[in-house]
């Protein structure tokens, strides 16, 4: 039996049943990345000792009785979690040594669900990308085809789950940051309700790793199934013991329906600021045929939708008001200066940066309150529909394209070129009110690449697009071999 490619649920069941141990399942995980990973380069921090010391321990814990939900089960961890003895560094080279003492609390939430820990995953520089490249650590390459990227900033863990490196992985998503991988590497990840999986240790080195929620950005799983999203999420879900956790348990409502007939679903293809590429419109378009032919309600427009111009405008300037945090005074004042001439009527998304960038704390208050107004849309479209359907970038997986000024970079959609960070905007059409987002494999593109698309649905319904996740994977398939 070869178990490096299979779920977690099935190698649950064959360590439940005796059929093998998890030293021998981490010893294969372990022989096939030694043997794989000099071509992928996804497995940047190996732990390999203690993983298999872990196996041992897990083996002897279900010889005592035990069973855990991912008890002996190998897996890898994005290289922004903090781990105890390893360097957390996120691809800066200014803190290659830092080595935290203790681990994040995701990672705490896996060892005490069973976990083996194979190592951790690459990163670009500050997860600042939508690729998987740093001085440290070098480039991770798509295991489809080695010339193309595996998507950032957690496209270490998508190439390694896709490569039959561990059965699951944990990543972070603030422009698409798991969900990106997922689309270029055709398996499954899950975007959060933003505040439902807590984040402390999966925080900048050098530390410290404080309890705070920040905005925007979540952790979520990823995986090679959607039934495995859901056993992870169950693992990691939850508020922080040190502060909500005092008081609250969590309790997650139900998926809406079990039945693919019963959903109720807007499919969206085409986006006011950005056109989608002919390779991920098809995925689209192949989804809502299931869905059609499953008996759900399709429907491909709706006056309830938020204007997506704007939401995508607020989103820029939420996601790039962050990224100056640390800037010194006079870069500050400089690009304040700059958005103070940009005109009243341009609304581009290089304006929308650009103002984000000069916010002052006041222009962050208004864009809130402008969020929240967003979010009730949100709240009156999902009385109507249990989920949206829609791209999560506009291409599969592109070729490496390393120029050290993003902004001079190009994104090519058809034989058109479009600024590069153009294409979060799909990503952040769920990222901005908050809401859960479940990435898909949705077929391959003429040129045998993957094509994912996301499943939107309800704040803290998280259950309701995982659940239609694994009828969809049931009705056209999902992960595939490279």
């Amino acid at each position: 039996m070869e178990w490096n490619f299979q779920s977690a649920e099935e190698l649950a069941a064959a360590l439940r049943s005796g059929e093998v141990t998890s030293a021998e399942l981490t010893d294969d995980a372990i022989t096939r990345i030694e043997r794989d990973d000099k071509a992928i380069n996804s497995i940047c921090v190996p732990d390999f000792d203690r993983a298999r010391a872990a196996a041992r321990g897990a083996d002897q814990a279900r010889a005592r009785g035990e069973d855990r939900p991912l008890l002996g089960i190998p897996v890898t961890v994005k290289e922004s979690y903090d781990i105890a003895g390893l360097p957390t560094t996120w691809g800066i080279p200014l803190h290659r040594n830092y080595i935290p003492s203790e681990d994040a609390v995701q990672v705490s939430r896996l060892k005490a669900a069973g976990v083996v820990v194979l190592g951790k995953t690459n990163v670009p520089l500050g997860l600042q990308d939508v690729q998987s490249f740093n001085e440290i650590y070098g480039t991770t390459n798509n295991p489809w085809d080695h010339g193309r990227t595996s998507g950032g900033s957690s496209g270490g863990s998508a190439a390694a789950l896709a490569s039959g490196f561990g059965a699951l992985s944990i990543g972070s998503d603030l422009a698409g940051s798991l969900r990106t991988p997922a689309h270029f590497c055709g398996i499954y990840a899950h975007k959060p309700t933003l505040g439902l999986a807590a984040s402390r240790g999966m925080v900048p080195p050098p530390g410290p790793a404080l309890p705070v929620e920040h905005d925007l950005a979540v952790v979520g799983p990823m995986a090679r199934t959607a039934r495995d999203l859901t056993l992870l999420l169950d693992v990691m879900a939850g508020p922080d013991p040190l502060t909500l956790g005092v008081a609250y348990d969590l309790t997650l409502p139900p998926a809406r329906h079990e039945r693919l007939r019963d959903f109720r679903v807007l499919v969206l293809d085409e986006h006011p600021l950005i056109p989608t590429g002919a390779a991920v419109r098809a995925g689209v378009n192949r989804v809502a045929d299931a869905l059609v032919d499953g008996g759900a309600r399709v429907e491909r427009d709706s006056p309830l939708l938020p204007d997506l111009t704007e939401a995508a405008l607020l989103y820029t300037q939420l996601l790039f008001s962050s990224s100056v945090a640390r800037f010194p005074v006079e870069a500050y004042e400089q690009l304040r200066t700059l958005a103070a001439g940009l005109g009243a009527d341009d609304r581009s998304l290089d304006a929308a940066r650009l103002r984000g960038m000069a916010f002052s704390h006041l222009d962050w208050i208004e864009a809130n309150s402008r969020r929240e107004l967003h979010r009730h849309g949100w709240r009156q479209l999902f009385a109507e529909f249990d989920a949206v359907v829609c791209p999560i970038t506009p291409t599969p997986a592109f070729p490496h394209d390393h120029n050290p000024d993003p902004t001079e970079r190009r994104i090519d959609i058809d034989g058109v070129e479009h600024p590069y960070f153009d294409q979060l905007v799909w990503a952040g059409l769920p990222t901005m009110p908050g809401l859960p987002a479940t990435a898909v494999p949705a077929g391959r593109s003429p040129e045998g690449l993957p094509v994912g698309v996301q499943l939107i649905g309800p704040m803290f319904e998280d259950r309701t697009p995982l659940r239609l996740a694994e009828l969809l994977e049931q009705k056209i398939g999902g992960f595939q071999r490279p």
